[in-house]
């Protein structure tokens, strides 16, 4: 059923706000992580693993920061399933389906993250290894929501290329979209051969999710 001049305008103005949510998210949640790294306990964003930021003093604020990435996810995968709506023929997309489920349970896993603290050892070693039951459940969780959003990131933009979607777009998905794989063959590679550097590897993996998510939400706006 078609939609009116006014019901289309609405759906391009929710669209709209969607995508912009999108975009101060990615932005806040990035000024939030930076003014905790200079914050006690001063954790080191090369040697320790962002999830670090939550515990401490100031450590609910990464907690609200987690719950807000769960939370510009949701407006971004909102925001992209209304450009489809709107701009391509109506018929059910279960590739886009699929990249956009793995997006919600990437943001989902960050909320969760935020009432399961990760484990910190004295020297604030980053390892990757575990010594509770609720550290294990934040690093089963954060591997769960990043190998999620990677498979997103990676079947979304493919589906961008082949749909000839957001075009001025999608020369930065896809460098973000490698980006994404990349940080997250560092992290594999360092928790064993070099542990003192997971948390650079995290960061990139996490500059491609973001960036992902900005320039993809950015593209959106661009839209009639």
């Amino acid at each position: 059923m078609a939609l009116s001049g006014t019901g289309t305008r609405r759906m391009s103005s929710l669209r709209h706000s969607l995508a912009t949510v999108a975009m101060v998210g990615v932005v806040l949640y990035v000024l939030i992580d930076v003014v905790l790294q200079f914050l006690p306990p001063h954790y080191s964003p090369i040697s320790d693993a962002e999830s670090n930021l939550a515990v401490g003093p100031y450590g609910w604020i990464m907690n609200v920061n987690f719950l807000g990435r769960a939370l510009f996810c949701i407006a971004a995968v909102a925001a992209i399933a209304l450009a489809y709506r709107a701009l391509l023929p109506p018929r059910r997309d279960g590739v886009l389906g699929v990249g956009l489920g793995l997006f919600l349970v990437g943001g989902a896993s960050s909320a969760v993250l935020a009432f399961f603290p990760t484990d910190v050892s004295a020297a604030h070693a980053s390892t990757l290894e575990t010594s509770t039951t609720v550290g294990a459940i934040h690093l089963a969780v954060a591997t769960a929501g990043f190998v999620s959003a990677l498979i997103a990131i990676l079947v979304l933009t493919i589906w961008l290329r082949v749909n000839r979607f957001l075009p001025q777009a999608l020369p930065w998905a896809v460098a973000f979209a490698a980006l994404t794989l990349t940080g997250l063959l560092a992290v594999v590679a360092a928790s064993i051969w070099a542990p003192g550097v997971v948390g650079l590897a995290e960061r990139l993996a996490l500059v491609g999710i973001l960036g992902w998510t900005w320039c993809v939400s950015a593209g959106i706006r661009r839209l009639a």
